[in-house]
């Protein structure tokens, strides 16, 4: 039974190239420090503002973010991923620094929204640089390696996060900071530079043929992107609302809050890559997201269990949405990326990292001021229905697509 199990991790993590798992490594270092945003809305609360203004500062990130995602995008495509991840990285640090020293509710609004426009240009040349180091036989697995780091790397942030709070909420800024500087280093010190005409030159010797020359003419992606606003929407409660809920409603401390959100990064660095490997090929990815966001809206419905011990359902709520994660992130980005060439995969995970901008728009808002107007528990009940739609929406879009 050990060496089943032993050999069974050995299988998942097989056949990954050194380039994936470099890049892994500067994920995990950049993601340690990633507290701010999961801290936000407590932060904003701690220095005097009300639960519906954090939850518009959060809704602001997304806002700069859905910009950042058009232009990572455009400039991925252009220029070639290498120096977008780079400069993202270090500029977006610097500003992680600038944000903790404002004082204003308007100064905190426009350089969260300046921050957000700079650090999630990264996202859509991150996703490229996966797919231009990975193959087609281990591409799920490449992300989720890359997942795997950063949620490894968040459940040290959140931990650290949440004890550095009750110590002093600066510090969460000047930590998230200095470690997306020490990542940006890292990329240029141990990835081998790669220059747009390399990545293009992967293609050529693949002989693939452009059956997307654009994302905006992919109907199926178009309509996949709808859905992942919905999901994200209800996903990034996760961000916003939940941990105002841990604390108000569950009478949380930010030190224990800290610890539940650092286990659902535990939990997919366990147990992500085992997942995929043995769900991969087994189901299209439309229904394993199906599958995973019917888990998620359980986890909210459980969030209305209050009456017993508030740190226990905390963490079977968390348990369950980290398996959803599971079961339906990874195979998002390998849905659309299968889906695009190398001359268009900028685009393409440009817009899907807009879906997830204008989700954080929507979800933190609108998830917050719903909260401050009915209570957690309509709420929990909203998105739980939202998760259920979404899962049969991409049911059905798999049978359109076969069509």
């Amino acid at each position: 039974m050990i060496n089943r199990t032993i050999d069974l991790y050995k299988n998942a993590y097989k056949g990954l190239t050194n380039k994936i798992w470099l890049l892994s490594v500067v994920m995990l270092i950049n993601r340690s420090g990633t507290m701010v945003l999961a801290f936000m809305t407590l932060y904003c609360n701690h220095i005097g503002f009300t639960i519906k203004q954090g939850g518009f500062v959060v809704a602001i990130y997304g806002v700069g973010a859905l910009i950042g995602a058009l232009i990572g995008g455009k400039l991925s495509d252009k220029f070639g991923f290498y120096y977008t991840q780079f400069c993202a990285l270090y500029l977006g640090g610097i500003m992680f620094i600038v944000l903790g020293l404002m004082k204003s509710y308007n100064a905190i609004c426009v350089t969260t929204f300046f921050l957000a426009m700079i650090n999630e240009s990264f996202r859509p040349a991150n996703a490229a640089a996966i797919a231009h180091y990975s193959n087609p036989q281990n591409r799920t697995q490449s992300f989720s390696l890359v997942r795997l780091a950063i949620n490894l790397g968040w459940g040290v942030g959140s931990a650290l996060g949440g004890f550095l709070a009750s110590v002093n909420y600066h510090l969460l800024f000047w930590v998230d900071g200095v470690t997306n500087i020490s990542a940006a280093i890292l990329l240029l010190v141990i990835l081998p530079k790669v220059t747009k005409a390399q990545q293009l030159k992967v293609e050529v010797k693949s002989n693939k043929i452009e059956k997307n020359t654009s994302p905006y003419k992919d109907k199926i992606f178009l309509y996949f992107l709808v859905l992942q606003i919905i999901f994200s929407s209800c996903f990034f409660q996760l961000f916003t609302t939940i941990p105002l809920f841990f604390k108000e409603g569950l009478l949380l401390s930010e030190f224990n809050i800290g610890v539940i959100m650092a286990s659902g990064g535990i939990l997919i660095a366990l147990f992500e890559m085992v997942i995929v490997y043995k769900l991969e090929g087994t189901k299209p990815y439309l229904k394993l997201m199906g599958y995973g966001t019917i888990f998620m809206a359980l986890s909210f419905v459980i969030l209305n269990f209050s009456f017993i011990n508030g740190f226990v359902i905390a963490l079977i709520s968390m348990i369950i949405i980290t398996l959803g994660e599971m079961l339906s992130m990874p195979f998002m980005n390998s849905f659309y990326i299968a889906r695009s060439t190398e001359r268009t995969r900028g685009q393409y995970a440009g817009l899907y990292t807009m879906s997830w901008s204008v989700a954080q728009i929507l979800g933190s808002s609108i998830g917050a001021a719903f909260a401050h107007a009915y209570g957690f528990k309509n709420l929990w009940f909203v998105v739980a229905f939202l998760c259920v739609f979404a899962s049969f929406g991409y049911r059905f879009l798999e049978k359109i697509k076969n069509q």
